[in-house]
């Protein structure tokens, strides 16, 4: 499968989770086909799974997913660092895809290239439920939506589901950044459910 990506509707899900459970998402086709999975690398410690119990700290941690194809081809590492600055896309063999870059927290990420050069950004809305992937000249190339779940949900579980609409032709290395926006972002803003 040379791009699992190619359709321009994706749907990223988060299985419902109990608290000592590993980040895990899936990727598919707007009608469910599943393209890719992403489980979390390590295991929690101790102190990681006491801040499960204590959210509000929780997101300030380093976590990493793998996504695979379903029958388990590397395709990405989402490596979010500690804090809530820097989260990087590398390929399986450890080469830089791009980096998503806080500029300020909750509302604004720089993406930049393996190279270290800005190709876009991405606004979030007041409710974070919104994020618009935007090329260097402003022009919106995707547009992330998490779906709201109810309150239970919301503030129980991390079984958070989001609609991913790419506006094609979008130029790599951008697209792919944009299509993992949601991991991305669920990661750094929403895998605590905290309020900031």
């Amino acid at each position: 499968m040379s791009d699992p990506f190619g359709s321009s509707t994706l749907r990223v899900e988060q299985p419902r989770r109990g608290p000592f459970a590993r980040s895990k998402y899936k990727v598919m086709e707007e009608d469910g086909t599943l393209l890719a999975v992403a489980d979390e690398i390590g295991e929690h410690g101790r102190t990681q799974k006491l801040q499960t119990y204590f959210p509000g700290k929780s997101e300030l941690h380093g976590r990493a997913v793998l996504l695979t194809t379903p029958d388990e081809t590397p395709l990405f590492v989402v490596d979010k660092e500690q804090g809530r600055m820097l989260t990087t896309v590398r390929s399986p063999e450890g080469q830089v895809v791009g980096t998503f870059r806080t500029e300020r927290v909750g509302r604004r990420y720089v993406l930049h290239d393996g190279e270290d050069e800005p190709i876009g950004e991405i606004s979030v809305d007041l409710a974070r439920n919104n994020f618009v992937v935007t090329d260097t000249k402003g022009k919106e190339v995707a547009h992330v939506r998490k779906k709201w779940a109810g309150i239970a949900t919301h503030l129980l579980t991390t079984a958070d589901k989001y609609t991913l609409t790419i506006s094609d032709p979008v130029a790599e290395p951008l697209r792919t950044m944009a299509v993992l926006t949601a991991i991305a972002m669920d990661m750094t803003l929403h895998e605590s459910k905290d309020i900031t």
